[in-house]
């Protein structure tokens, strides 16, 4: 993992893909464990907005398959993640319930997805942008690859602008970069710069899901532009 010199003087470790890959290959046999119970309200308000939408679904960052056994069986899901180990998990996890609507689980970068334009009714992503080098160009990917009137449902962390919380996430960057995680990056400022330069997307929700408020469940919604006119 290299180290950036910011223009400012100031140090920060660079987080790519690799830096990704290799932490979530050490989280797959403990996640379900550390994070199972923690996310689970925010998981669960992301399913059930899903459910309401139906249709073909992409999760990105589906993990050790955590969320699969509670989409409604008429929801038809495809699972990427970066890890293998955590795809492994979430195979085992498919066959073991016997789930019918699993379309199938990939290997795949966030910001390379291979799905052609409009393919999907739902992306869904939980807590996966802060975890990307280039939330960005994950953002767009996720863009690209929903239909026309179709939703983008996210489960995201959600920085500080300012004031001491502010003050403590960016203390605790050094120390949660190597796990995978990115505490001060994400202020909402920045997903609404996104949002602003994103051709056709429109907010639709934003609320605050525990733990602590430190998360927002947010639906994008892509505008059927044909429609409108």
């Amino acid at each position: 993992m290299a180290e950036i010199i910011k223009l400012d003087g100031s140090r920060q470790l660079d987080f790519d893909r690799a830096t990704v890959e290799h932490a979530y290959d050490r989280w797959a046999p403990i996640y379900d464990l550390v994070f199972g119970g923690v996310f689970s309200k925010g998981r669960r308000a992301a399913i059930v907005a899903t459910n309401k939408i139906g249709g073909r679904v992409l999760e990105v960052g589906v993990g050790t398959g955590i969320s699969l056994p509670l989409y409604a069986p008429h929801v038809r899901i495809f699972g990427t993640d970066i890890s293998e180990a955590m795809l492994d998990k979430a195979k085992k996890r498919v066959a073991e319930a016997g789930l019918k609507n699993i379309e199938g689980l990939a290997v795949m970068d966030a910001e390379k997805l291979e799905f052609p334009d409009n393919s999907f009714n739902v992306v869904m992503a939980q807590y996966v942008v802060t975890a990307v080098p280039n939330p960005e160009a994950a953002l767009d990917e996720f863009a690209r690859v929903l239909q026309p009137g179709g939703e983008l449902i996210i489960l995201t962390r959600v920085s500080a602008d300012a004031g001491m919380r502010r003050f403590i996430e960016q203390r605790l960057q050094p120390v949660v970069r190597p796990l995978g995680f990115r505490t001060a990056e994400f202020a909402w400022s920045r997903y609404a710069k996104w949002l602003a330069g994103a051709k056709g997307m429109e907010l639709v929700e934003r609320r605050l899901i525990p733990p602590l408020g430190h998360f927002s469940l947010v639906r994008l919604r892509k505008v059927d532009i044909a429609a409108a006119a």
